[in-house]
């Protein structure tokens, strides 16, 4: 008797591992799951968060310490003659006024439209 339930239970589990199937591939057509937070379109917008909130933290430490760039030193550094003139700000540096505060995710930058989508490359 022990042979015949050995016997049988092969097709049994066998069967009983298609119904699962079946139920599973049934159950996942009605339930899918939710989108991957990993998509390119995420990777870009976090791409576009991470670079305003670097221009962000730029625009703050140009606030707080442009006024040492902007107003000329009283004494020359001690270390360096007189005549190198390292009492302005150094060469090539242009002040930039600070800029009004940017939304997390701008649709446009301020001074041009939105650029256009890039083109599916073909392989």
């Amino acid at each position: 008797m022990g042979d015949v339930l050995l016997a049988l239970s092969i097709p049994v589990l066998v069967f009983g591992g298609g119904i699962y199937a079946a139920c599973d591939c049934w159950w996942r057509r009605r339930h899918p799951a939710p989108p991957s937070p990993y998509t390119h379109r995420a990777a870009r917008l976090a791409e576009q968060d991470m670079l305003v909130l670097a221009a962000d933290i730029v625009d703050d430490a140009y606030a707080a310490l442009g006024p040492l760039y902007d107003a000329p030193a009283t004494t020359p550094c001690p270390a360096a003659p007189a005549t190198t003139g390292l009492g302005g700000p150094p060469a090539g540096f242009s002040p930039r006024p600070s800029r009004a505060p940017r939304s997390s995710r701008p649709d446009a930058s301020p001074d041009r439209a939105p650029s256009p989508p890039a083109a599916v490359r073909r392989r």
